[in-house]
């Protein structure tokens, strides 16, 4: 099940003069949905129009957006994923873009991955990546539609892990391929700086402010290998797995902890209590 609105209306096919196309110019978002409704959605534009400003990309009328994501959820009573992706719009030839063009905006619905309970349930195999990150702190917890660095790493995994580890070319580790990581340090839940690169994620901004709720310490800084290697557990997040527990980094095996369960049991009410509030 694909299922595709661009600019509103139902297509499979966008102009070859765009500049998404061309040159990644743009910003784009993955949401959870609940039958009909997209979990955190007032997070995520907030995001997206956040990370367009910083682009210099127009940004349409929420309203189109949510019109976009009722239209392809209109009836759905399963879990699914949406997608939407804002680019500056087709353009001429060369870097420099004109003022005030016009976006396009892609609204997709598919289906729920099948691999997300087995991963809730089990845990996941992690291993660290070469593919290095580069630093921008201009482009730093945007989501632009620049992700070579994360396709290249994805090849890393191979069958055996579910998910790869990104290092910045100093070496401190900063995200996974998909995720964000958190890892218990002493009893100190720790997560990466990502100040000069990495996606500041939705999921990962409700672990932090439940962390600060329940009185658990938190750093965000940067955090080498051999320490994240050392530590007593460690967690990734996205806005479609939630919380997943890393059963295993490299040839090192890791338990859940109490932080972890806690932090678990919380993000999942707050998923939860979003999704009631809008029934």
């Amino acid at each position: 099940m694909n299922r595709v609105l661009i600019n509103g209306i139902a297509s499979d096919y966008v102009p070859v003069t765009d500049r998404g196309l061309h040159y990644g110019d743009g910003v784009f978002e993955t949401i959870a949905c609940v039958g009909t409704h997209p979990v955190f959605i007032d997070q995520h534009l907030n995001r997206m129009q956040s990370g367009a400003r910083k682009l210099d990309i127009s940004f349409p009328a929420r309203q189109l957006i949510l019109d976009d994501i009722n239209c392809l959820l209109r009836g759905n009573n399963r879990h699914s994923v949406i997608k939407l992706i804002l680019t500056r719009g087709s353009g001429k030839r060369g870097y420099r873009y004109e003022t005030k063009q016009i976006p396009m905006r892609i609204c997709m619905q598919s289906e729920w991955p099948d691999t997300v309970a087995h991963w809730n349930e089990h845990g996941i195999n992690t291993r660290f990546c070469e593919t290095q990150l580069s630093l921008n702190p201009q482009l730093s917890g945007i989501k632009s539609l620049n992700r070579l660095e994360n396709v290249l790493a994805s090849r890393e995994l191979g069958a055996e892990f579910n998910e790869g580890f990104l290092s910045d070319i100093d070496g401190n580790v900063i995200e996974g391929t998909m995720s964000n990581i958190f890892a218990v340090v002493n009893d100190v839940l720790v997560t990466p700086d990502l100040s000069r690169c990495g996606i500041m994620g939705i999921m990962r901004e409700h672990i932090i402010d439940i962390a600060h709720e329940n009185n658990i310490r938190i750093e965000i800084r940067n955090i080498k290998r051999d320490e994240l290697l050392q530590s007593q557990a460690i967690f990734v997040s996205n806005s479609v797995i939630g919380l997943c527990v890393v059963k295993q980094l490299e040839q090192h095996s890791f338990n859940t902890d109490t932080m972890t369960k806690m932090i678990n049991t919380a993000l999942q009410k707050r998923i939860e209590t979003d999704a009631k509030a809008a029934a």
